[in-house]
This record gives structure tokens, C-alpha cells and sequence, in this order.
């Protein structure tokens, strides 16, 4: 199981309180969790990433393990941790400013 930690207001958008725990096949990339993500909870398409790119929506950043992957391919695959599920995907929306 792929546990994935989402921000509050996209929690509150797709009724979930904690985090979510996905099952995947095959390679376990960003674009796959993603792709799982949106097919588990429709109402979150579009929200992270763009419906016709699958490019990753501005202020949102994606980490694992303490590392920022946000700029790294959909295509990566993810650090050993997040596959065995002992440490969560994180989306995080981030804040722009002063």
C-alpha cells in the first residue's frame, strides 16, 4: 500500500480526513500515483496536475522522504520507503510571498 498525504483543502474537497492508502501494480512513479489518486477520487482530476498535459498544477509540490521531487519526471521511480509504505507521498500546496 502507497500511503499519500494530500493538503487540507484538497482532503475537504474529495471527503477524506486522513491520509489515503493506494494499491498499485507495476512501477511506483508520481504519474502512477496520480493516475490511481484521480481514479480513486474523480472530483481531485484537474486539481494536481493539468487534465491534457498531466503537467503539475503552479504551488503544488510533490515529496517523499524528505525530499522534494516536484521537478523530477512522472516517470522516476520512488524512493524504496514510499513503495514498502513506511513513509507517505506527500502533496503539499505550497505559498507563494513574503
Amino acid at each position: 500500500m502507497i500511503r499519500v498525504v494530500l493538503p487540507y483543502h484538497l482532503r475537504t474537497l474529495a471527503q477524506i480526513k486522513n491520509e489515503v492508502e493506494i494499491q498499485l501494480e507495476g512501477p511506483v512513479t508520481q504519474g502512477a500515483i496520480l493516475d490511481a489518486l484521480e481514479s480513486t477520487y474523480p472530483m481531485l482530476r484537474g486539481t494536481i496536475r493539468d487534465h491534457v498535459t498531466k503537467q503539475r498544477r503552479p504551488f503544488i509540490r510533490f515529496f517523499a522522504c524528505g525530499e522534494d521531487l516536484s521537478l523530477e519526471s512522472s516517470n522516476t521511480l520512488l524512493p524504496d520507503p514510499v513503495v514498502m509504505g513506511v513513509e507517505p507521498f506527500r502533496i503539499v500546496g505550497a505559498m507563494s510571498g513574503g
